[in-house]
């Protein structure tokens, strides 16, 4: 055990630390969002665009108005108050709790008008899923068991409350993605329509990142940027690639740097290591090293098998 010395020593160079440094103390008394409730707010909105696949509550045993209306309020109250929780953190003194509050309803309202627009969107990247992959059996397997569609859609979720500067939020539940799935999505990243990543893990997609419609990406391929050394003096610039439409990037390719465009309707190898923009219609591969085959020796003695 401790002795009353020791401890005393390790709790002042503790408190010490405390004391010397702002992050340790949270603003205005506030909370910090909570990352389990945002969690159990991506898996109740999951229940809402793909009713009777995650709970047991099916449609077809009640009225959809129901079903909807009743999970919408439910996710709004647990939503506003996470969301104001992050504002009053990021905004301490230069906001007032009731202007937090106007914010989180005015961002809520523009959050949950979209989710019809997000549905339709995801119910194109299971048909994506579907067409792409013909190990698929059926879209409802897609729905059930893909990892790649679990991250596209709180990736979907996730960029809505970040195009509304909502802080904290749309980083967990992308986090959350990509600790279940090893798919990476930064949720600032601007992807199109009919997206579908086969395979998925390793897939690294960076904030500033755009994505055209129709574009299939296999595991480990990563669109990020070349050196960030300058660290914050890159915020808000354009870092990673542009993916135009009808793209596809085949396992562990890697394309990197804000000024890389990938042109409409090109197929990137394997293993490929892009720096620089694509015409539009080119296949792009990686010379295969050369394989050297050496022949075994017909017949050893004993000896020699046992060396």
């Amino acid at each position: 055990m401790f002795s009353e010395q020791k401890l005393g020593q390790i709790v002042q160079q503790i408190t010490d630390n405390y004391n010397n440094e702002e992050l340790f103390y949270i603003k205005n008394g506030s909370c910090m969002p909570n990352r389990d409730s945002i969690i159990h707010i991506i898996l109740r909105l999951r229940q809402v665009m793909f009713p009777g696949y995650f709970d047991d509550e099916y449609l077809g045993r009640t009225v959809p108005e129901y079903f909807a209306g009743h999970n919408i309020l439910r996710l709004y109250d647990d939503l506003s108050r996470q969301i104001k929780s992050a504002l009053m953190q990021v905004l301490p003194g230069s906001v007032s709790e009731k202007d937090a509050s106007s914010k989180t309803e005015e961002i809520c309202m523009e959050f949950f008008s979209s989710l019809g627009s997000i549905q339709k969107m995801l119910l194109k990247d299971v048909e994506a899923a579907y067409n792409g992959d013909p190990a698929a059996k059926t879209r409802q397997e897609i729905i059930f068991c893909y990892p790649g569609l679990l991250a596209i859609f709180v990736y979907r979720i996730a960029h809505e409350l970040y195009k509304r500067d909502v802080p904290f939020i749309p980083r967990i539940m992308s986090e959350y993605a990509h600790s279940r799935t090893g798919i990476d999505i930064n949720p600032g990243a601007d992807i199109g329509e009919y997206f579908f990543i086969d395979h998925g893990t390793g897939v690294v997609i960076g904030e500033t990142t755009s994505i055209g419609n129709n574009v299939k990406i296999y595991q480990g391929v990563t669109l990020g940027a070349l050196s960030t050394r300058s660290g914050q003096l890159l915020r808000d610039i354009k870092r990673h690639p542009t993916i135009e439409d009808n793209v596809t990037i085949y396992s562990s390719a890697s394309i990197l740097g804000g000024e890389t465009v990938i042109g409409k309707g090109s197929v990137i190898g394997g293993n490929a290591f892009i720096t620089e923009s694509v015409p539009p219609g080119t296949r792009v591969s990686v010379k295969n090293p050369e394989l050297k085959f050496t022949e075994k020796q017909a017949s050893l003695s004993i000896n020699e098998l046992f060396d």
